[in-house]
């Protein structure tokens, strides 16, 4: 490769490096083609990014990014998913891949501007999708609403019993005369 498209590469991977919200640090040795294809398919339907890059490439793509931090770990064989959009679909994919691919090690990654090592990238694996945080979000702010209604319309009911009652005892002494 030339110095020119060596250039080009770096000043690439540095927006990307500084655009993603996630970056998952992977060791792929042992992956044969078809295994690696489909995990590139698989990150490619969540609109995740994942590009091998010579790791003396990468040191200088990350100055000035948050991953200048992870230079220590640009170690051996290193791919490296990018996620602009969901945060936590990398670390979903990659985790359910590496459980059936033993030869896929996930290393640490960036997410949000902070570092996350395998044990946190495995904890952001378990987390529900965001369609269905969204939905628990909303029942729990839904819910004392809910309760509110309940309560103003067990007041309202009590209240119709109580005028209900005073009506039949008035009409009572009527009806005896």
């Amino acid at each position: 490769m030339k110095r020119t498209e060596k250039e080009k590469v770096v000043q690439a991977l540095h927006g990307k490096f500084s655009r993603a919200r996630a970056v998952l640090l992977t060791d792929f040795r042992g992956l044969n083609m078809s295994a690696m294809s489909e995990l590139r398919s698989q990150l490619r339907e969540a609109s995740v990014e994942y590009c091998v890059v010579k790791n003396s490439l990468m040191t200088r793509a990350a100055d000035g990014t948050d991953m200048a931090v992870l230079k220590e770990h640009f170690i051996g064989p290193c791919a490296v998913a990018l996620s602009y959009e969901d945060s936590v679909a990398p670390a979903k994919i990659l985790m359910k891949f590496s459980e059936d691919n033993a030869a896929l090690e996930v290393k640490v990654g960036i997410v949000e501007g902070k570092v996350v090592d395998l044990a946190g990238i495995k904890k952001l694996s378990k987390l529900p999708s965001r369609e269905v945080l969204l939905t628990q979000l909303l029942s729990l702010m839904n819910a004392p609403v809910t309760g509110l209604v309940t309560v103003i319309g067990g007041v309202l009911r009590d209240f119709m019993g109580v005028l209900e009652a005073i009506k039949r005892q008035k009409e009572e002494p009527k009806a005896n005369e």
